[in-house]
C-alpha cells in the first residue's frame, strides 16, 4: 500500500519573525517621524504664515530682515519662494522640507545660508510674474538664455540689505 506524504505546511507561522521585525522597524520609523513632526512643528509648514520660516533658528535673520524690507507689506515668503499653482507649491515645500530637515539634522547647511539653484529659479520666475510690466523691455525680450537675474541688482528687495544676514557686509 502506497501512503501519501503530507506536503510541508508554509504559512504565516514561518514568516512571523520577519513580520515582527518589519512591524518593529515600521513602528520605530513612524514614531521618530511623528516625534520630529511635533518637535519641528511640521504641520505649520503647510501654512503661508511668514513666522513659520523662522521656526528654524538659522532663518531668523532672514525673517527679521523681511519685516524691514520693501516687500514686507505686499508679499510673504511663499509669494517669492514657492512656485505658483497647488502642485508646484507642495512639491517645492516637500522637497525643501526634506532637504532642510536633512541639513539641520546632519548640521551640514551653509552659513550664511545660501539659496540653491532650484529655489533661485522660483524666485526669478516670481519676480517676473509680479513685475512683468516693469521689466519687459529690460529682461523679457532678451530671452531665457540672456535673462538678467532680478536679485543680482535687487538683492535687498525681499530681505533688506545683505549686511546682518551673515557673511561679509557689502
Amino acid at each position: 500500500m502506497v501512503t501519501a506524504q503530507a506536503a510541508p505546511q508554509r504559512g504565516i507561522a514561518g514568516s512571523t519573525p520577519w513580520l515582527v521585525a518589519l512591524g518593529l522597524f515600521a513602528g520605530a520609523a513612524l514614531g521618530i517621524a511623528g516625534y520630529a513632526m511635533v518637535y519641528a512643528e511640521g504641520l505649520s509648514y503647510l501654512s503661508s504664515e511668514p513666522k513659520v520660516c523662522a521656526n528654524c533658528h538659522i532663518m531668523q535673520a532672514q525673517y527679521d530682515a523681511w519685516q524691514k524690507a520693501s516687500h514686507h507689506h505686499v508679499a510673504v515668503c511663499n509669494d517669492c519662494h514657492l512656485p505658483r499653482g497647488f502642485v508646484g507649491q507642495y512639491y517645492a515645500k516637500a522637497r525643501n522640507g526634506f532637504n532642510h530637515a536633512k541639513a539641520y539634522t546632519l548640521q551640514d547647511f551653509d552659513e550664511p545660508i545660501a539659496i540653491k539653484a532650484f529655489n533661485s529659479d522660483i524666485v526669478q520666475d516670481n519676480c517676473l510674474a509680479c513685475h512683468r510690466d516693469l521689466v519687459h523691455d529690460a529682461v523679457m525680450e532678451r530671452g531665457p538664455a540672456e535673462e538678467a537675474s532680478c536679485v543680482h541688482c535687487h538683492a535687498g528687495a525681499g530681505h533688506g540689505e545683505r549686511a546682518g544676514l551673515g557673511g561679509p557686509q557689502t
